[in-house]
């Protein structure tokens, strides 16, 4: 009996509280936040400039156009001493040389070039040549000038055509085709390239072909391809523009100026050992 009025009251309590939730709605979820939407913002007017400002700007070139005080293209010059160096030859003790210089600018330029030797203090071999230079190519420009040999030997004087500039693997290529007096005709090519062993000490092969139309008693050369020079010089840079260096040399005469310089009492080729200075301005 007792436990029936207990179960009884419990029911009675659970009701009670039912009903007391039942008046209560569940909150609802926030509404989203939209952004406040509103003018657009009015436009920046910025004032004109004054006179002041535009000469501070474009000041007075002296009767000069912008263009000449901001060129792309430069005036450059450059001399360049690139072989100045003592070499042990079977005649004797050989001072050599191999100078260029440039003046212009990137699309015409103005080349010099000279070599020879001096044997025993005496000069055996020299030629001045002079160029007009312009790009043809990215890589490659086009020479046009003449060339003179001096004495002791037979002095002559050859117009020039050629290029100069980088093939693949920046090897540096300079080819030259001559025309003479008499008919005579000449090639001549050279190759260098820079191998960097560090950030001072470079190691640059290099090689120089001549060859001839025809034989040149007077200047000791016979008909054909004439000689290769083939050398090997390790330099450290000093700085930048000055740089000793140690190296070899291998000098090999052909065909019929070999026979030209045995009959001369000389020999065909040869060793030599150099060492020298590279400088340029």
């Amino acid at each position: 009996m007792k436990l029936a009025i207990l179960l009884l009251s419990l029911v009675s309590v659970v009701a009670v509280a039912a009903d007391d939730h039942s008046g209560h709605d569940m909150p609802a979820p926030p509404a989203a936040q939209t952004p406040a939407s509103g003018p657009a913002p009015a436009p920046v007017v910025l004032p004109a400039p004054t006179d002041a400002e535009r000469a501070a700007a474009f000041p007075d070139m002296g009767g000069m156009k912008m263009r000449e005080h901001m060129s792309d293209d430069p005036l450059t010059v450059l001399l360049m001493l690139d072989r100045f160096e003592a070499r042990d030859t079977r005649d004797g003790a050989a001072l050599s040389w191999g100078a260029n210089a440039w003046v212009g600018r990137d699309f015409n330029k103005l080349l010099l070039r000279t070599e020879g030797e001096r044997i025993n203090g005496r000069v055996v071999d020299a030629e001045l040549a002079a160029f007009w230079a312009r790009p043809v190519s990215r890589w490659w420009s086009q020479v046009i000038g003449a060339r003179h040999d001096f004495e002791p030997r037979a002095a002559r004087s050859w117009l020039a055509l050629g290029v100069d500039g980088l093939a693949p693997w920046h090897i540096h290529v300079q080819a030259t085709g001559y025309l003479g007096e008499q008919g005579r005709t000449a090639l001549r090519l050279e190759t260098e390239y820079e191998m960097l062993l560090t950030n001072r000490l470079i190691l640059q092969p290099r090689a120089e072909l001549n060859a001839y139309g025809k034989a040149d008693r007077g200047r000791g050369i016979g008909a054909g391809l004439s000689d290769l020079d083939i050398g090997l010089r390790l330099r450290y840079e000093l700085r930048r523009e000055m740089a000793p260096y140690l190296g070899v040399s291998w000098l090999n005469r052909f065909g019929n100026t070999a026979d030209v310089v045995r009959l001369d009492g000389g020999k065909s080729n040869e060793l030599q050992v150099l060492a020298g200075l590279r400088v340029w301005y």
